[in-house]
């Protein structure tokens, strides 16, 4: 028999290992007087965006989606930040409202009443009942110098909203429109002729009429699988053709790359060729990093993988994992002057804890042997894999000192039922029976999932973690939150941010901090044409280099429709460590010629235009 001290003797070995797994488990947590002294950096003032009710809290959604209308309900917030009216300040606001499925344009609270709030409507396109608003995009679309605003949807291809100065004509994107359930919209000029180019992110079957109570469709279907699913609408690269047109690159994307249910996107030149590349964050399935190796007139990818080492867990291998991609946002974290990127997956306590990714560049560069990404994620030890049910992330510098600290929105589904149990059982279930959504449990108006989640605002420690005082400063606004934007709106030389929140109020984060701190603010444009005409357009794709009077961060690219439902304005914010910089611009002229020079600016703001010819020249 076991004598009663061996007995006690198991217990007590027992809850000792319970308590030091419990210890090795848990984040480390910045002690009270360190969290609040890294608060003491940052101050917001937090205004309202739209109204803070409405009746509407659901979507009429097809008969087969009837017992998961909550799920399927749980996107369109969306909000965009720009300078659409021409002052010279990025403080308009683009905001989507799932409540009343409206995009509306208004000037930023706080900025004067400079003209009237104007909802955009498709006029005399075809538009019904069965199509729903996802994300705006502000942009020059048709080369005329001008902010247009590209408007994505469920249930339709996208429309452009053409800015004449006096008011805005939507024309079709795609002719004749077709059916889309878009998620995300990325800019950037894909294949190196001069013009910006539009990647399309769909999530649910082309051709599915998911907004329609009529619909009984074989496309009408979810996920057929929990961790690589690739039954979703097919991802697309739309090349300018000038002039407002665009025309589909056929066989941009191959299956593997473009068939995933993509909930983000994020252009950014990762190994400095000239070249964009694309990061896909893909629900159910592995996100994908597209190396860019196209040529004018001709897209193409290949798609890259990161290394499993020893002791790296398979989904943390880069476009290994089986997590649910919602969200990426690209910044140097260990300041190696090549981009890293942060991805927002699922994270909930007693729910599901995946990890959100930290990729950070290794042995300093982007790109290794054929086909291998030199990415490994660290967020374990920079403290942000854990966070909630993540959705649209950004990096900026809000402290003005040249640290990057991380916005994240969180939350899925309000209600007051408690869903997780069933959700969990869900993810047990055998793939084929996914993709019925007669085998999913009730996701209903009353079901919750995780929906009281707070945002997150994650700033670096000495210690090099990253801590969470979202709650300390005022920013964690508990609930289903969905796209975010960054932009200094008033050029003040201090990070501003908005939020587009799911069936709530949205808000704009003014940043109110007391330190004046020298900064270099950069509006970068190039001539619209290859005809080198006066007239500017963003330098979208354009690189920054500070080789001296940095505070921090060092560089920066103009690539401001990264992400989930969150655009943010085309410029750049660096810290200083004194009154003036030594920079390098790259960038690629409106011919598709690459060009590079070297300036000198001093602290402050500044409208660069970055000439046809090779020439910087400084415009405001």
């Amino acid at each position: 028999m076991t004598s009663p001290i061996k007995r006690r003797l198991v217990q007590v070995v027992a809850v000792i290992l319970i308590v030091a797994g419990w210890q090795v488990a848990r984040q480390p947590a910045a002690a009270p007087a360190t969290a609040d002294a890294l608060a003491g950096r940052f101050a917001f003032q937090r205004l309202p965006l739209n109204e803070a009710t409405t009746e509407r809290s659901i979507r009429v959604v097809a008969p087969a989606y009837k017992r998961i209308d909550h799920w399927i309900s749980s996107l369109g917030g969306a909000v965009a930040l720009a300078d659409v009216d021409a002052n010279g300040r990025p403080d308009d606001v683009c905001l989507v409202d799932p409540r009343d499925d409206s995009v509306r344009l208004s000037p930023v609270p706080g900025t004067g009443s400079r003209y009237p709030a104007r909802v955009l409507t498709a006029g005399p396109l075809p538009y019904n009942a069965t199509m729903a608003p996802m994300g705006c995009v502000p942009g020059d679309y048709n080369d005329d110098g001008r902010t247009d605003l590209l408007v994505y949807f469920w249930g339709r291809s996208p429309i452009l909203h053409l800015n004449s100065g006096a008011g805005f004509t939507p024309t079709e994107m795609v002719t004749p429109y077709e059916i889309w359930n878009t998620n995300a919209v990325s800019l950037a000029d894909f294949d190196g002729d001069g013009r910006t180019d539009v990647a399309i992110g769909n999530y649910f079957p082309d051709n599915a009429r998911i907004l329609d109570p009529t619909a009984v469709q074989f496309q009408i279907q979810m996920q057929d699988s929990m961790s690589g699913a690739y039954n979703a609408g097919r991802n697309r690269i739309l090349l300018a053709q000038g002039g407002g047109r665009f025309a589909e690159a056929a066989g941009a994307f191959d299956a593997e790359m473009g068939d995933g249910w993509t909930l983000a996107m994020g252009a950014q030149d990762l190994d400095a060729d000239g070249r964009p590349d694309l990061y896909v964050a893909n629900d159910f399935g592995p996100d994908r990093l597209l190396r860019n190796i196209s040529t004018p007139g001709a897209p193409r990818f290949e798609l890259m993988e990161g290394v499993r080492h020893f002791t790296t867990p398979k989904s943390k291998a880069l476009g290994w994992d089986s997590f649910k991609g919602m969200g990426v946002a690209f910044g140097d974290l260990n300041a190696d002057e090549v981009p890293d990127m942060v991805v927002s997956n699922i994270t909930q306590n007693y729910g599901l804890h995946e990890s959100n990714f930290a990729w950070l560049s290794a042995d300093g560069v982007a790109f290794k042997a054929e086909g291998t990404a030199s990415y490994d994620d660290h967020s374990e030890q920079v403290g942000i894999s854990r966070s909630g049910w993540g959705w649209d992330v950004k990096m900026g510098d809000f402290a003005g000192t040249g640290d990057l600290q991380i916005v994240q929105a969180t939350g899925f589904i309000r209600g007051e039922t408690n869903r997780w149990p069933e959700l969990q059982e869900l993810a047990m279930t055998n793939d084929a029976l996914l993709v019925n959504p007669d085998m999913w449990p009730r996701f209903q108006i009353t079901d919750d999932l995780s929906g009281s989640d707070p945002d997150r605002f994650f700033v670096r420690g000495a210690d090099g973690r990253f801590h969470d005082l979202g709650g300390r400063l005022g920013l964690d606004d508990g609930g289903p939150t969905r796209g975010i934007a960054l932009a200094d709106v008033d050029h003040d030389g201090r990070l501003d941010y908005a939020i587009g929140n799911q069936w709530r109020q949205s808000h704009f984060y003014r940043n109110t901090r007391t330190t004046d701190l020298p900064h270099l603010g950069l509006t970068l444009t190039r001539p619209a044409t290859c005809q080198g005409t006066l007239t500017a357009t963003p330098a979208i794709g354009a690189a920054v280099r500070l080789r001296s009077g940095a505070a921090g961060v060092t560089s920066g690219q103009v690539y401001p429709a990264a992400g989930h439902a969150g655009v943010s304005s085309p410029e750049l914010l660096f810290g200083l460590s004194g009154q003036a910089a030594n920079v390098t611009l790259t960038w690629r002229d409106a011919c598709g010629v690459r060009h590079s020079a070297d300036t000198r600016l001093t602290s402050g703001w500044h409208t660069v235009l970055l000439g046809n010819d090779g020439t910087v020249k400084e415009t405001r």
